[in-house]
Order: C-alpha cells, then sequence, then structure tokens
C-alpha cells in the first residue's frame, strides 16, 4: 500500500529532501483507487502548499500545528489515556513492528503516525484497513482540530478515515479554532511542581525521542 507511504510522508516534517519526492508522491496519489476524488483534490492541494514558498515557513507551520499542544500531536497514545497505558500499548506496538521483522531506526516513538503509515505500507490491505481502523477515534480528534484550524494537513487524516472504512469528518460541523475551548490542550498543560508556583501560560512540549 505505497499510497501510505505517501501520506506517512506528507505527514513529517519538511524538508529540502521531502520537496524533492513532492511529485512523486502527487502521482501515488492520483494513481491510488484507495483515495476517493475528494480527498484526492484535497491532498493535491496539500501538496501544492508544501511546495510554495520558504521552506522555513513549512516549517514553521508544521511546528506551530503538531507540536504545540495534545490535540495535534501525532503521536497517537497521546490521546490514549493515562501514561500506564499509554506504556502498555507502546510496548505492544514495538512489538508487533519486531514480529513482523522491522526495527525502527527514527528517533520518533513507535506510536508516532508517519512511523504506523510506513510499517502498514508495507503490510496487506487488510492488515492496514484493521490497524487504521483500530485507531480511528482518534484519527478523528486530530482531524477535526486541524479543521478546526483551516489546515490541509486534514486532507491526510479524511483520507486515512476512508481508507479505515469510516466516514469522513464533516467539515461543516467543526467549529473555528477561535470559538473552541481546546481542552486536551489545557489538560496537557504542564502543572507546577510546587504548591503556589505559576502554572505556564501556554502548553509546551519537545520532540520525543528514544
Amino acid at each position: 500500500m505505497i499510497v501510505l507511504r505517501a501520506m506517512s510522508a506528507l505527514l513529517s516534517y519538511p524538508s529540502a529532501d521531502m520537496r524533492q519526492t513532492l511529485p512523486e508522491i502527487a502521482q501515488v496519489i492520483r494513481a491510488s483507487a484507495l483515495v476517493a476524488q475528494r480527498e484526492r483534490q484535497a491532498l493535491l492541494d496539500l501538496i501544492d502548499e508544501l511546495g510554495r514558498g520558504e521552506l522555513l515557513d513549512a516549517e514553521e507551520r508544521y511546528v506551530d500545528l503538531f507540536d504545540r499542544g495534545r490535540a495535534l500531536s501525532l503521536n497517537l497514545f497521546e490521546l490514549h489515556g493515562d501514561s500506564r497505558d499509554r506504556g502498555e500499548s507502546m510496548v505492544d506496538l514495538k512489538r508487533l513492528y519486531g514480529q513482523a521483522g522491522f526495527e525502527l531506526l527514527t528517533s520518533e516513538l513507535p506510536d508516532h503516525l508517519p512511523v504506523v503509515l510506513e510499517y502498514l505500507s508495507c503490510r496487506d490491505h487488510d492488515e492496514a484497513r484493521a490497524m487504521l481502523a483500530d485507531c480511528a477515534h482518534i484519527l478523528a480528534v486530530i482531524t477535526r482540530s486541524l479543521i478546526a484550524r483551516k489546515s490541509r494537513y486534514a486532507a491526510v487524516l479524511q483520507a486515512l478515515l476512508v481508507i479505515a472504512g469510516e466516514a469522513p469528518v464533516d467539515a461543516a460541523e467543526v467549529k473555528p479554532a477561535k470559538e473552541q475551548h481546546d481542552a486536551l490542550d489545557r489538560d496537557w498543560a504542564e502543572q507546577p511542581a510546587f504548591a503556589g508556583a505559576p502554572a505556564p501560560a501556554a502548553p509546551f512540549t519537545s520532540k520525543a525521542g528514544i
């Protein structure tokens, strides 16, 4: 399922190398029978956006979206529950990769969505669809947050929901971000270590690594 590898690339941190592959990615998107016409055009619009302007601008947009709060984290198990649940799920996922003969070479965590998609691109259609369906509720949460911010990256998540056999999120039912109370990001804000210490003004997260 090479289309999942293309989507993995689109959700990865922008780089000069990734930009050079955009024409090939667009070709894969156009040729895939798994991508419906509506999602196909939205993906091509994202590809066009990623290829325009300065690379630094694309990098800044990516960081502002995906590295600033829990609601848009591409580490899927950030939305999974408490830290113990996430730890157990991470071990299970890493074991799954190992049993299939794959070893992580990236500094990203096993539940990082581009990593998951790259793995699924090497598996058969039924397994890929089942695994995407298992995390469809998480994909939908991220999709709504992207739509609320009017980000073209929502196209990738919408396409993944369709491949999973789920209905895409209805953009008309999503309020713009300025009208939303992002409870997920508020809950994720760092808490003071001592009583009486001020909480930070905004949520913060750094890139996770192994």
